[in-house]
């Protein structure tokens, strides 16, 4: 059975920013066993120091890559590269990607790492989720707990 951390990255003040938190809250309310669930801000250094020593680890967290607001992408860093483009709207300027990155180049990326992006389409202060990403929070969390169920089982 391996062991799965689950990492939830935005900001609940900035409206669709706060999707990964929001799926990880709903991952947490699962009860899933040999799952652990944290939420991040999404710096870069603090995303590592968590990941590391974790043999899995699914990120979830809302970008902004032109697409149509709620779309969802799936990207498996062991063999995807994270577009930095994805989160060209964070407030850090060493975000998930170049975390990601850099620990691909440092040999520190987990076993398996799978990152969740839910494309937003407002980040205002105070604003609340947008229709479309509220929509795509519901599903990626029944997708996180099915890939946990899966991963955890095996």
């Amino acid at each position: 059975m391996a062991e799965l951390l689950v990492i939830g990255v935005g900001n609940e003040f900035r409206g669709d920013d706060a999707a990964g938190l929001l799926v990880a809250r709903q991952v947490k309310a699962c009860s899933l066993e040999q799952t652990h669930v944290c939420e991040a801000n999404g710096e870069g250094v603090a995303l590592m120091e968590l990941w590391h020593g974790a043999e899995a680890v699914i990120l979830i967290d809302a970008v902004q890559a032109g697409g149509k607001p709620g779309m969802i992408y799936h990207l498996d860093a062991g063999t995807d590269k994270i577009p930095s483009r994805f989160f060209h709207y964070s407030t850090h300027a060493f975000s998930v990607a170049e975390a990601v990155e850099l620990a691909r180049a440092l040999g520190q990326l987990p076993g398996a790492l799978i990152v969740y992006g839910i494309e937003g389409q407002q980040y205002d202060v105070g604003g609340g989720l947008s229709l479309a990403v509220e929509q795509a929070v519901a599903e990626v969390a029944k997708r996180v707990c099915e890939e946990a169920q899966a991963l955890c089982t095996n």
